[in-house]
């Protein structure tokens, strides 16, 4: 790349893969040599075998035959797994896998933006189950494949690992910290934006494994959006836009939360990047994920928030960004410096900060709250109002003074939680589910405890008379820490 050079680069940590591992201690080899040459023979030796593993493969017949296969074979599932639903659908035919997926949000202005510019989507991450999920909605929506980074993990699973080589997906080692290996990754995708591949990638980084939304994003590629865009002014591309669309993906229940939360815990909330034996990697535990995804008519919401400009402006539909007044803003000056298209890595970097407040506060305003988050919240809010001097990790393992509550206190509790999440949605603060838009606390009840009782291996909550006993803290802690960005009463 002409606006940067790798000079004098240290890389370091980057072992991980029989094939770059080799080249991970360019610092001894640096040592060696003393013509700058020399230094820059092995460093772009270096570079290219870490693009090389990066590189991601697109196959239009492959692709093709993903979109037709995933419906079919989900819908199949669903039927096969739900009597109910076969008879209700009878005779006009079987139940569709789109019944269960509900796209929201802007999709109008995404699918119109998509023909003006570069789209870069950034999802909320909580389940490997996401990639797929946003994969086939898109081409719901009738756009076309975007590019995007899978964790290497994923490809050790031979059928995911399959698809997403041949689906466009390109590699990230998470293991890798070389600060070289970072930016071929960068670079990779930024170059690919000039070029108008859209792009998705998750903003987290990774999995959350506390369950809750993000509150933090990394930097690193979502500042190539910016440089792409400066790129492209530079270089009189005829279509230089780049936007920004957010997404929250929304489940009652996460494929993965047990393994999520334990980590989450062990590490004391410090990411482990990578998970090698969780659930994803078990065929079962899909399949009875699945069984109680569409048993119970659980409906997972996919909102798209509207689309943001490279600085964290909103835009309308054509393609105009907005100040907070709605007024149009030129956002080309925003890079202008002595009358030319400049990069200026501070001032970008602050560009770059703005935009992940937008797609932070896209985030909490477009999370679905569903009956499963609600009563977590209730109980394990009980669990901290009657056990105040006990720490996080002393209570998770006892449970405290108290085993159980009465079911009068539950409903007393639950139904202050449900008027609260209805007015942080009269202000626009979150979405809710419609289960919770009308339904009494009973009944609200009744929908979290079955989705709970339909997947997981042991009882988070059991009813037993007018009692409710809590036996799985750690999975109420994870279902509730979705509602940790609202302001709830206590």
């Amino acid at each position: 790349r002409t606006d940067r050079f790798f000079t004098g680069v240290v890389v370091t940590n980057g072992a991980g893969s029989p094939r770059t591992g080799p080249y991970a201690n360019y610092t001894d080899d640096q040592m060696k040599l003393v013509r700058v040459e020399e230094q820059r023979e092995v460093l772009a030796e270096i570079i290219r075998h870490f693009a090389e593993e990066v590189l991601g493969h697109f196959s239009e017949p492959m692709y093709r035959i993903a979109t037709q296969i995933v419906p079919v074979g989900l819908n199949l599932l669903l039927n096969t797994l739900s009597p109910l639903r076969l008879f209700t659908h009878f005779p006009n035919g079987l139940g569709k896998v789109d019944d269960q997926i509900l796209i929201e949000g802007h999709t109008e202005e995404f699918q119109q933006l998509a023909k003006q510019g570069t789209m870069i989507l950034v999802p909320t991450h909580c389940s490997n189950l996401d990639s797929p999920l946003i994969g086939y909605v898109l081409y719901r929506l009738g756009l076309p494949p975007f590019l995007y980074g899978a964790g290497l993990n994923l490809f050790h699973n031979k059928l995911i690992g399959f698809f997403m080589d041949h689906l466009g997906a390109y590699k990230v080692d998470r293991r890798k910290k070389a600060p070289l290996y970072k930016d071929v990754l960068k670079a990779y995708a930024g170059y690919s934006m000039e070029l108008g591949y859209h792009n998705l990638f998750f903003p987290g980084g990774t999995r959350s494994r506390s369950g809750m939304v993000e509150s933090r994003l990394k930097l690193g590629l979502l500042g190539m959006g910016l440089n792409a865009y400066i790129h492209n002014l530079r270089s009189d591309r005829p279509h230089p836009d780049i936007f920004v669309v957010p997404c929250t993906l929304n489940y009652q229940l996460v494929l993965e939360a047990e393994t999520l939360i334990e980590d989450y815990l062990k590490e004391e909330g410090k990411a482990r990047y990578i998970i090698e034996d969780d659930e994803f990697a078990q065929v079962k535990r899909i399949l009875e994920f699945l069984q109680g995804l569409f048993s119970l008519e659980s409906r997972i919401h996919v909102v798209f928030s509207r689309p943001l400009d490279v600085f964290g402006n909103p835009v309308d539909a054509e393609g105009r960004s907005l100040d907070h007044r709605g007024r149009e803003i030129d956002r080309r000056k925003y890079v202008v410096q002595d009358g030319e298209y400049r990069f200026d890595p501070q001032r970008d970097q602050e560009y770059t900060l703005e935009l992940s407040k937008s797609i932070l506060e896209s985030f909490r305003r477009d999370t679905v709250i569903g009956s499963v988050q609600a009563v977590a919240h209730v109980v394990w809010r009980w669990l901290r109002d009657v056990n105040p001097k006990m720490d996080l990790y002393r209570l998770l393992r006892s449970g405290g003074a108290q085993d159980s509550l009465t079911m009068t206190e539950v409903y007393r509790r639950l139904q202050g939680t449900i008027q609260a999440l209805r007015n942080l949605q009269r202000r626009e603060a979150l979405r809710l589910d419609p289960e919770l838009e009308t339904s009494d606390p009973a009944a609200v009840f009744g929908k979290a405890l079955a989705h709970l009782k339909s997947y997981h291996k042991h009882p988070v909550l059991e009813r037993k008379g007018d009692r409710l006993f809590h036996y799985d803290r750690q999975l109420l802690l994870y279902y509730q820490n979705r509602l940790s960005f609202a302001e709830l009463p206590s």
